[in-house]
Formats: C-alpha cells, sequence, structure tokens
C-alpha cells in the first residue's frame, strides 16, 4: 500500500527528557503506527501529489506542530504547521488521565484500572478527532493512525 507512513521522526530538540512510561507510550505508537496506518496527502488542483509511502517528522517548532513530509527515498515534499492550541485541553486531560493510570496499574484492583482506562480511551479517540480535523485539506488519516499520530504529539508536549 502506498498512501501510508514507511518512517516517522521525532524532533526532540529542545524536549524534556520523557519518563519512562511516557518513552513506552512512544515506542509502542511508533511502532503500531509502523505497522499499519493510513496517510495519504490529498490531491492539488495546482500540482501532482507524490505518492507514498511517506516518511514523517513531526516537530515543536515557535509553538507549532510540524508535520515534515519526505518521500521514502527521502526528497522533502512538503511540510504544515498546525496550532498547538486545539489540542492543548485534549493533551492535558490525557496527560492528567493518563498518570492515573499508571498509578492505578500500581495498587488498584483491575475493574477500578479498567474505568480508568476507558476514560483514558475516550480522551484519547478526542485527540484523533482534533487531529484529523486539524489535518483537513492537509493529510487523509484513518481513526487509528490518528490515534497514534495524537500519542506522539503527547510525548511532544511532555513536560
Amino acid at each position: 500500500m502506498t498512501n501510508r507512513i514507511c518512517h516517522i521522526e521525532i524532533d526532540e530538540k529542545g524536549l524534556v527528557r520523557p519518563t519512562p512510561e511516557i518513552e513506552q507510550e512512544r515506542r509502542v505508537a511508533i511502532f503500531d503506527l509502523l505497522e499499519e496506518n493510513s496517510f495519504a496527502l490529498p490531491k492539488r488542483e495546482d500540482r501532482a501529489v507524490p505518492s507514498g509511502p511517506y516518511r514523517l517528522g513531526l516537530a515543536i517548532r515557535e509553538g507549532r506542530l510540524v508535520f515534515e513530509i519526505a518521500t521514502e527515498d527521502t526528497v522533502k515534499i512538503g511540510e504544515f504547521h498546525l496550532s498547538l492550541g486545539p489540542f492543548r485541553q485534549v493533551v492535558k486531560d490525557y496527560f492528567q488521565i493518563c498518570e492515573s493510570y499508571f498509578e492505578a496499574v500500581k495498587r488498584l484492583p483491575p475493574s477500578q484500572i479498567e474505568a480508568i482506562d476507558m476514560a483514558r480511551r475516550g480522551i484519547h479517540n478526542e485527540g484523533a478527532r482534533v487531529l484529523q480535523e486539524r489535518l483537513e485539506g492537509k493529510a487523509e488519516v484513518d481513526t487509528d493512525t490518528a490515534r497514534r499520530l495524537f500519542t506522539l504529539i503527547c510525548v511532544l508536549h511532555w513536560g
């Protein structure tokens, strides 16, 4: 399949070192993303859009989320910047629920852990929805891809 991400890189310059739990979330999100994803660039009236697979770079620069896109053989084909504003509250909520979840796993019974995990998934879905809205006209991603990218956006926000 060509409409997919084949490589992902996170620009860690200036980022706070993540906790072991956050680092694990990142590793899992990248692994899952590369295993299965759907990422396409929409057709443009004024120019041809190179087909994938794509290499994706994620960074935060000057308070904006930056997506750098290149072909599989590293030819840069574009980049777009998204305001972080629409993500702030959902990222904050996600970190709070993740903290609760990581603590719960250490000391609470499975039924309580499950309730927290359901809430965590709900917030995660909300973050994915916000991302899909923000990507409209720039890139087309399915829900699972948006969820995994949202996890990586959270990692960029860490600290």
